[in-house]
């Protein structure tokens, strides 16, 4: 298999799967080992999913092994395909098709091959950033071969986080051995954590955006956008956010605007920011 290639299991099913086609396609490939038809359809799978680079992600379950899974689906005749995309079921086919018929099938749903990255002298070279989805998928098989490594399950753990899978990134937190347990990626990630938490409830986004341009002296909603923003993950955003609120009015619940972003500077990784926003707080301080 690949990096775009992973087994998918029904107990990680909804995470690997159906979250991350609302990144990026999902085709689920349903066979099984003594299925002649889909050892043919297989490797031509695979094949494309390599070639497209990431253009879609190929998700192989074994109804053997994944009965439920298999159930679920109400699958009747192998080899059967489902494409997901936005977290649906959008199309699919039960029969082992040539190559050229795969390719119109991909490019029908607009599936199109990522480019691969030029290559550059590494000091020039720009940091290629992560899909966490793919992440996951990576790590998940990373840990399944090598089981006992417990710094495998804190990055997948750090992985999951980012995805927003909490539950499962706590669970494997918590069953890490101390020394692990410290790493200060950890701590940030349990900060975003509990902020999820406490603000899932609140309003979306672009609601909170309207009651302030609305109202700007809508304390409330510039103190749940900042945070909205934190645990989407843009932290400037929620940095500038939470700044605001401190500038037009720093008493607001017994000066919860300086708590707030002393906070936020603890779980925002970028050290760059963080300094660029304490200088501004700092300023306004003066």
């Amino acid at each position: 298999m690949n990096a775009f290639v992973f087994d998918a299991k029904l107990d990680s099913f909804e995470q690997d799967v159906i979250n991350a086609s609302k990144e990026t396609p999902v085709l689920v490939d349903f066979w099984a080992e003594w299925c002649g038809p889909c050892k043919q359809i297989g490797p031509l799978l695979e094949k494309l999913a390599l070639e497209f680079n990431g253009g879609f992600l190929l998700a192989k379950v074994d109804v053997d092994k994944e009965q439920q899974l298999a159930g679920y689906f109400q699958i009747k005749s192998i080899p059967t395909l489902m494409l997901l995309k936005d977290g649906k079921i959008v199309d699919g086919f039960s029969a082992a098709l040539p190559e050229a018929q795969l390719r119109e099938f991909l490019g029908h749903h607009q599936i199109t091959a990522k480019p691969a990255l030029a290559e550059t002298p590494a000091e020039d070279r720009e940091p290629e950033a992560v899909d966490p989805h793919l992440e996951v998928v990576r790590l998940r098989h990373a840990v399944a071969e090598a089981p006992e490594d417990d710094s495998l399950k804190l990055e997948l753990g750090l992985a999951l986080a980012a995805t927003h899978a909490y539950a499962e990134a706590v669970a494997l937190f918590d069953a890490l051995p101390a020394n692990l347990a410290m790493d200060e990626r950890i701590a940030k990630a349990r900060a975003r954590i509990d902020l999820a938490e406490r603000v899932k409830d609140a309003p979306p986004i672009e609601v909170l955006r309207a009651a302030i341009a609305a109202n700007p002296g809508d304390f409330e909603a510039h103190r749940l956008l900042g945070l909205q923003y934190l645990v989407q993950g843009q932290a400037e955003a929620g940095l500038a956010q939470l700044l605001e609120l401190f500038r037009i009015n720093r008493d607001y619940q017994d000066g919860l605007p300086r708590k707030l972003l002393i906070e936020a500077f603890t779980m925002v990784d970028d050290e760059d920011l963080v300094r660029q926003y304490r200088r501004k707080m700092a300023s306004l301080l003066n």
